[in-house]
């Protein structure tokens, strides 16, 4: 199986797949493919179920199975940027709620709890985040643009809330408050910072849906008014 991804800053995913190759994604991602590849729906246990409900993934998941040579296409939900992934037994990886666009091999998805108190309580990435493993390839819906750094082992970076959009399993996570008074209530940062701390990879994004999502809510308001 090849695949590329197309379209700049909306952008789609294009697998050319085999026959009897296969590819898995949530419900409602295919965008179009060609005659000959069959959908079949799958749940898996009750456990799994309930976890793709509190990661803000589709409660079921669809596998697309080549009758013979073809492509299917998953296209991003939001401007910004498709990222693969390749996950082995010793590589798997943490990534935002929602984030998982498809995969192709033994790739399996399930929750991640946060360990530490404050990082889900204050860091703006929850308690719950989405854990990727198994064997094969994944790709991540990013918002905006994506920006990789690989952490050596204690070095850490500082995200505003939002910007994380995946982190190799190694990483660990956790908040730390805006020092200075003048700084946090002036500074427009809020009060607590996501760290991240290697050893691992990590992507950030440029574009946090939420903060999109509150400037046209701004917008859009005041049009209203008017």
């Amino acid at each position: 199986m090849t695949y590329e991804i197309k379209g700049g800053n909306l952008p789609v995913l294009i697998l050319h797949m085999e026959a009897g190759e296969q590819a898995v994604c949530d419900g409602g991602a295919m965008s179009w493919m060609d005659d000959g590849i069959e959908m079949h729906t799958e749940g898996g246990s009750f456990g799994r179920v309930m976890g793709r409900l509190f990661t803000n993934e589709s409660l079921f998941q669809n596998r697309y199975v080549a009758q013979r040579p073809g492509e299917i296409a998953f296209a991003s939900k939001f401007p910004g940027s498709i990222v693969p992934v390749q996950i082995t037994p010793e590589h798997s990886i943490i990534v935002q709620k929602g984030a998982f666009l498809a995969s192709v091999g033994n790739v399996t998805s399930g929750v991640y709890f946060q360990k530490r108190f404050a990082g889900g309580l204050f860091g703006g990435e929850g308690f719950i985040l989405t854990q990727i493993s198994g064997s094969g390839m994944a790709f991540l819906e990013i918002d905006g643009s994506a920006i990789e750094y690989q952490l050596m082992p204690g070095q850490r970076k500082i995200l505003d809330t939002g910007y994380l959009a995946m982190m190799d399993a190694t990483c660990s996570m956790d908040v730390e408050t805006v020092k200075g008074a003048k700084n946090i209530f002036l500074g427009g940062e809020g009060l607590f910072n996501t760290v991240i701390t290697g050893p691992g990879k990590i992507v950030v994004q440029s574009l946090p849906l939420y903060k999109t999502a509150a400037a046209l809510s701004s917008y859009l308001t005041v049009a209203k008014s008017d």
